[in-house]
């Protein structure tokens, strides 16, 4: 077991490397430019159509968990007549 356990170890020593294999390039800058825009849009909606579909999605899973916790207490509320 020990011997599993300082494998795991040097595995996931050798995996895990603080240096970039790739470089990235910084794009804070547009990113500030295209959300600080004064355009009219809110900013949950400035990202383009992939934060309109979350956002419409968010919403949608919202309501029909509100919806389904006000029937589960209504429910709870109102027990069924044992007979």
């Amino acid at each position: 077991m020990y011997r599993q356990l300082m494998g795991l170890r040097q595995l996931s020593g050798r995996t895990i490397t603080p240096s970039a294999r790739r470089q990235i390039s910084n794009t804070v800058k547009e990113q500030q430019k295209l959300f600080q825009e004064d355009n009219g849009m809110p900013v949950h909606l400035k990202g383009g159509s992939k934060d309109a579909v979350l956002y419409r999605a968010t919403m949608t899973l919202t309501v029909f968990g509100i919806g389904f916790v006000v029937y589960e207490l209504l429910s709870a509320a109102m027990p069924k007549k044992s007979q």
